[in-house]
C-alpha cells in the first residue's frame, strides 16, 4: 500500500530541494566576481520546479525566495533601472502565477482522487467488515477496526458477529500479509463463517468451513503468489454465546480473548493450542478443540488481533492491553448513576489509551470486538 513518496523518499526530498538549491546558486554567482553571468532564466525556473514537487505552500515559499534573491542581487549590483532587471522580474512573476495555479490545480485533483479512493475503501469495508449491531440476543456488542496506513480502511484483520439459532456467534481473525491477497483471504474466511454459522451446529465445524474456504481460494489459478501459498496462514477465533451463562471458544492460533468480570481481567488461553488456518498439517491431533468458560451477566469478552497487543510506544514498550482494558471498564463502572455506558464507549476509551501509548501511530492494523452478556 506504499506510495511513490514512500518507495523513493530521498528522490522526492531531492526534488523539493532543487528550487532552493538553484536560488542559492544564483545568489552565490551574483554576489561573486562572476556576477557578469546571466542567471535570470535559472531564477525564473524555480517557481515552476517547485510546482512540480510541492503544493501551493511550498510553491509560495519558492516564489518568495526567488523574489528576495532577485531584489537582493539587483540592489547589490546596483542594477535597478536597467531593462534586464525588470524583464527578469516580469518573467519571474508570470512563471510564479502559472506555477501557483498549476500547483493548486494538481493539489485539488489529487485530493479528489484520494477522496474517491476513500469512498471506494469505505464501500468495500461495508461489504467485508459490516457494522456490528449494538444488540443481538443475549449480548450487547461493538467492533472497531484500526488501520495503520493513513487513509486505509480494510486489510487482513477481520471480525463478524451474527445472531443464529444456536446463539450469537462471532469471529475475529488476522491474515498474515498485506495488500489484496490479505483482503482476499479475509473475504473468503468471512464468507464461509457467515454461511456456516447459520446451519452448522458444531462450533469446530464452523471453523472447518473457514479452512475449506481458504483452500478453495488457494486452488484458484493466480489467486495467490508462491510466497503466500507456502507461508500464508490465518489466525482465527470463533466464539458462541447462547442462553447458557457460558461462552464457547475455538481458537486456531489466535491471541486469547480477555474476560473482564467483576473488576478482574483474565486471558482465556486454550488448554490445547491449535495451529492457524492453512497450517493443519502441523496439528498433533484432532482439530475440534471447543472449550467452554463462564460468562455471567455483566461480564465482557474482548476479542482482538495482534496489532493491538504488539503496539509499541516510542521507547519500544508494548501496549499493556489487559491493564488498559481494566481501566476502560473501571471508567465504565464508575460512570454517572443511571448512565449506561455501552461496549462501544469502552472500545473508544481503549482506542484513546492505545493512541496515547503509541503517540498516535500504529505499526500494524488492529481490530477489536467487545461483547457484553446483558442482564436478564
Amino acid at each position: 500500500m506504499g506510495s511513490r513518496r514512500r518507495s523513493a523518499p530521498w528522490l522526492y526530498v531531492l526534488g523539493q530541494c532543487v528550487p532552493f538549491a538553484i536560488a542559492l546558486l544564483v545568489i552565490a554567482i551574483e554576489l561573486s566576481p562572476a556576477h557578469f553571468l546571466y542567471t535570470g532564466p535559472l531564477l525564473t525556473a524555480t517557481p515552476a520546479l517547485a510546482a512540480v514537487t510541492m503544493g501551493p505552500r511550498g510553491t509560495l515559499a519558492a516564489i518568495a525566495v526567488a523574489v528576495a534573491v532577485s531584489v537582493t542581487t539587483a540592489t547589490y549590483n546596483d542594477a535597478w533601472g536597467t531593462q534586464q532587471v525588470y524583464t527578469n522580474l516580469l518573467a519571474l512573476l508570470l512563471v510564479s502565477a502559472a506555477g501557483l495555479a498549476a500547483s493548486s490545480a494538481a493539489r485539488t485533483r489529487r485530493q479528489g482522487e484520494l477522496d474517491q479512493v476513500r469512498r471506494i475503501a469505505e464501500a468495500a469495508q461495508e461489504v467485508i467488515l459490516r457494522p456490528v449491531p449494538e444488540r443481538l440476543g443475549p449480548v450487547r456488542a461493538a467492533g472497531k477496526y484500526l488501520a495503520a496506513e493513513e487513509g486505509a480502511q480494510i486489510g487482513g484483520d477481520l471480525y463478524e458477529v451474527l445472531q443464529t439459532r444456536y446463539g450469537v456467534r462471532m469471529i475475529v481473525g488476522d491474515v498474515r500479509g498485506k495488500g489484496l491477497p490479505a483482503v482476499r483471504s479475509a473475504a473468503a474466511v468471512l464468507g464461509a463463517f457467515r454461511e456456516a454459522a447459520q446451519y452448522e451446529d458444531d462450533l469446530a465445524g464452523v471453523m472447518n468451513h473457514c479452512t475449506a474456504a481458504l483452500h478453495r481460494e488457494a486452488a484458484v489459478p493466480g489467486a495467490y503468489d508462491q510466497a503466500v501459498l507456502l507461508e500464508g496462514f490465518v489466525t482465527a477465533l470463533v466464539a458462541q454465546v447462547s442462553d447458557a451463562p457460558t461462552v464457547e471458544l475455538v481458537n486456531r492460533g489466535h491471541p486469547p480473548p480477555l474476560l473482564l468480570s467483576r473488576g478482574t481481567v483474565r486471558a482465556l488461553a486454550p488448554a490445547d493450542p491449535l495451529p492457524p488456518l492453512w497450517m493443519e498439517d502441523f496439528a498433533a491431533g484432532p482439530l475440534s478443540g471447543t472449550e467452554s468458560h463462564p460468562l455471567a451477566p455483566g461480564d465482557l469478552l474482548l476479542l482482538y488481533t495482534d496489532g493491538l497487543m504488539e503496539a509499541r510506544s516510542r521507547d519500544g514498550t508494548f501496549f499493556p492491553l489487559a491493564e488498559a482494558a481494566e481501566k476502560a471498564v473501571a471508567g465504565r463502572e464508575t460512570g454517572a448513576e443511571g448512565c449506561s455506558v455501552s461496549p462501544r464507549d469502552v472500545l473508544e476509551a481503549l482506542h484513546r489509551a492505545l493512541l496515547r501509548h503509541t503517540g498516535g501511530r500504529l505499526a500494524d492494523d488492529a481490530a477489536m470486538l467487545l461483547v457484553e452478556r446483558a442482564g436478564t
